[in-house]
């Protein structure tokens, strides 16, 4: 990619293409629907974002949004008002669930398949089609995510991870490790699961035999995690630098030493892979963002510092569009 070349060893610049979105509010995060960038708002609004930085907002819930996640053809949202809700792309809105006892919706998971997961407190839920089915945890649940591979998913709590497969009767696997998981994501291979824990560190299971791998030494939260292409590799925040695990060898990052990319003197806060190439980008406590190549380190600005931290970071499925948020409303778009 020749446009990360510069002369001098200075740093390129892509700032100028930046669209900038006119949001009206701080976005929590961004997910893309096909090329729609749908921005969620912390309160019960998503804005729609097409390709030329047009925007319109959508009330979706009678309250806050807690979490939001996209398959690329439905951004899904759970809120305050204990529902589970999907939009597409042209604005539709459908409720998908409401909790009977109004519970707060704290995660939701998509499957490739079309199927949704969501907890509220202990409870996870899944709802395949019209079947709806649900699990109990040991503890207030803490992520979920599907496997890439068959109907099964995790569900972090306290103490470790559920393995459950809805559709079967055969007894739940639980990965133990102490303390409290958060975060849950399956590597694409569907080899390994990595956790965020409430403290500066991430844990992860060999799935074919459950052996751990502790991922340490951060001084804050890991708060963003994103596979690399291939899912070689896991790009984390939580530091000055982005992180990178390797999980591209049977024993994944046991043994071996993470990479470092592109440190500045403020905390990476949010992580992007690029889904075709080895880019990757990320966005800092100062409101930063760079393009990074991982192959070498080589970065280009799309942001400059200034202002709240980088709050949310996506790309469209081919990468050719990088949407970003700050948490004082600012927002941009930029084609690739």
């Amino acid at each position: 990619m020749s446009s990360f070349e510069s002369p001098g060893g200075t740093v390129a610049s892509v700032t100028d293409r930046v669209l900038k979105i006119d949001l009206k509010a701080p976005a929590t995060a961004v997910h893309f629907i096909g090329d729609v960038a749908a921005f969620v708002n912390g309160e019960e609004s998503v804005v729609l974002v097409d390709d030329k930085a047009n925007a319109t907002p959508f009330n979706v819930h009678g309250g806050g949004i807690l979490c939001a996640t996209s398959d690329g053809k439905r951004l899904v949202t759970g809120g305050d008002d204990g529902k589970v809700v999907a939009i597409d792309a042209k604005g539709t809105i459908e409720t998908l669930a409401t909790d009977a006892r109004h519970r707060w919706i704290d995660n939701v998971a998509v499957h490739a398949d079309g199927a949704v997961a969501w907890s509220a407190g202990k409870t996870a839920f899944v709802k395949v089609k019209d079947t709806e089915k649900s699990f109990d945890a040991p503890s207030t649940v803490g992520g979920l995510a599907f496997a890439p591979k068959g109907l099964r998913l995790a569900i972090a709590h306290y103490n470790g991870v559920t393995l459950w497969f809805p559709n079967m009767a055969a007894t739940p696997e639980v990965l133990e490790w102490k303390g409290s998981h958060l975060a849950v994501a399956f590597s694409a291979d569907n080899r390994f699961l990595v956790t965020a824990m409430h403290e500066p560190a991430l844990h992860g299971w060999r799935l074919a035999d459950a052996k751990h791998m502790r991922m340490t030494g951060y001084p804050s939260r890991v708060r963003s995690m994103s596979w690399s292409v291939g899912g070689k590799l896991l790009a984390t925040s939580g530091a000055d630098t982005v992180i990178l695990w390797p999980f591209g060898s049977k024993d994944g990052p046991m043994g071996k030493e993470p990479a470092m990319l592109a440190p500045l003197q403020a905390k990476v806060t949010a992580v992007a892979c690029h889904p075709t190439s080895d880019i990757l980008a990320a966005g800092y406590s100062d409101g930063t963002i760079l393009m990074v190549r991982i192959q070498d380190g080589a970065e280009i600005l799309v942001r400059r510092n200034g202002g709240e931290q980088v709050s949310a970071l996506a790309w469209n499925a081919e990468g050719s569009l990088l949407a970003f948020a700050t948490d004082d409303g600012d927002a941009g778009l930029m084609p690739l």
